[in-house]
């Protein structure tokens, strides 16, 4: 029988007791706990020569696949479309790496993050029917993982695609004349100096917190008669009726941990070699977390766009580009700053 979550059975020394059996003979109640068996990693059974074997196996295969795509121009490649007014092309993934000072040419002073593109590659398309009705999408990844840590459906998308399993997937949506096929890499000459993004990735979590740091609230006075009261909240019903507290209200709450987009940040450097983009100001998210990059929706912002290769950036049509592209306001530390004549 079983009570209080635990297992127990009934027995006379070493011989089970039928139900009959119990009310004739004196029992021993025995307990036996139930435990829970962790998780098997992939390489618990392996010895240490066979995990490193394992995982230089593994990057040379994801090497393989990767030089494999290099080139997605020579492998029948889909139709090419000419941009258009309202044209809408596919994002990245990217990887946070941190922050940094920049000067322009003026003197003036800003803050960028450095966003790293790594193994980024387009997955799937999915049209207008596989999607929603009204828009087609393409499926990008970043970032490549261990496969056994994938599941048999991740897996089997990333084998059709030839590319190796990726950490973080992510959908865009796109306009008809953007597609792009599945496998072809994407790198950080995608975006160019001077165009606006819109960066999207998860906040840092803060936990449970208060009014005051959660909403920016005032708090109570420190004195005259406050006690145990500097930090509440204060009233929270309306005044005709203050039994009642209307939903939405600002009350103390997990904070953080949530998706959040910076729209209209400038791009002021793109180092093609590295594929990192230096975007303006902050991101969400911590560092090493992975983020999407996609063209601005503001429209202050786009009208200004400097038109950037359309659908992406090939190595075939625009051949070897400089390693560093800097906007024309950017100062540049590598240029003399004397002449002489």
């Amino acid at each position: 029988m079983a009570a209080w979550g635990c297992r127990f059975l009934l027995q006379r020394g070493t011989r089970l007791l039928s139900p009959p059996a119990l009310a004739e003979s004196p029992v021993q109640l025995v307990a036996f706990v139930r435990t829970v068996k962790t998780t098997t990693w992939f390489d618990e059974h392996l010895t240490e020569d066979n995990q490193k074997f394992m995982r230089n196996s593994m990057a040379e295969e994801y090497k393989e696949q990767t030089v494999a795509k290099l080139n997605p121009l020579k492998d029948e490649p889909w139709p090419r479309h000419e941009w258009t007014e309202g044209s809408r092309r596919v994002g990245l993934v990217a990887v946070k790496l941190g922050m940094a000072p920049i000067w322009t040419k003026t003197g003036e002073r800003h803050t960028v993050t450095l966003l790293q593109v790594q193994d980024c590659h387009v997955i799937k398309y999915l049209s207008k029917e596989e999607y929603d009705g009204h828009t087609a999408a393409l499926v990008v990844g970043g970032k490549n993982v261990s496969p056994f840590h994938k599941s048999e459906e991740r897996m089997e998308m990333f084998m059709n695609a030839g590319v190796p399993p990726k950490q973080k997937t992510t959908t865009f949506k796109i306009s008809d004349n953007a597609i792009i096929k599945p496998g072809t890499p994407l790198y950080a000459a995608h975006f160019r100096p001077g165009q606006y993004v819109d960066v999207t990735a998860r906040s840092i979590g803060k936990g449970f917190q208060g009014v005051m740091k959660r909403w920016g609230f005032k708090g109570q006075p420190a004195t005259h008669g406050q006690t145990k009261t500097h930090r509440r909240p204060g009233a929270s019903g309306p005044g005709g009726d203050p039994a009642k507290v209307f939903k939405g209200k600002k009350m103390p709450g997990l904070m953080g941990n949530i998706f959040v987009t910076a729209h209209g940040l400038k791009i002021w450097r793109v180092n093609t070699k590295l594929n990192v983009l230096y975007v303006h100001g902050s991101v969400p998210g911590h560092k090493n977390c992975v983020l999407k990059v996609r063209d601005t929706v503001l429209p202050t912002r786009s009208s200004t766009l400097v038109h950037p290769p359309f659908p992406t950036y090939f190595t075939e049509e625009e051949g070897d580009l400089d390693e560093d592209l800097y906007d024309e306001n950017l100062f540049v530390h590598t240029d003399p700053s004397l002449t002489l004549a």
